[in-house]
């Protein structure tokens, strides 16, 4: 996993989809704020994504203000971030953050 600080470093805003926002409302029901939080809260872990075709992908661990832990998948475009998809994190995923 790579130190989030690192990677997030140069970030100067987020870059939204609205029709990313309307597919991860409806299928995951989170938010776009909750997305901000949890990269704007220094998440426990963001690690690179091997299957990225066009571009790098990165996917973040962290928990929102209100306890919810998400993972959220984006990419960096130049100083901005892009979500791409998030959602609750999984059993495994929860199991791997708490043992680190």
């Amino acid at each position: 996993m790579t130190e989030p600080p690192e990677l997030l470093a140069g970030v100067l805003g987020f870059e939204w989809d609205e029709h990313n926002v309307g597919k991860i409302r409806a299928k995951h029901g989170v938010e776009p704020g909750e997305c901000e939080e949890v990269l704007l809260g220094m998440p426990r872990g963001v690690q690179d994504l091997a299957h990225s075709r066009h571009e790098p992908r990165y996917a973040a661990f962290g928990p929102t203000s209100t306890g919810r832990r998400l993972a959220v998948v984006f990419t960096l475009r130049g100083a901005q971030l892009r979500v791409v998809t998030a959602r609750d994190q999984s059993r495994r995923e929860r199991r791997e953050l708490d043992d680190v």
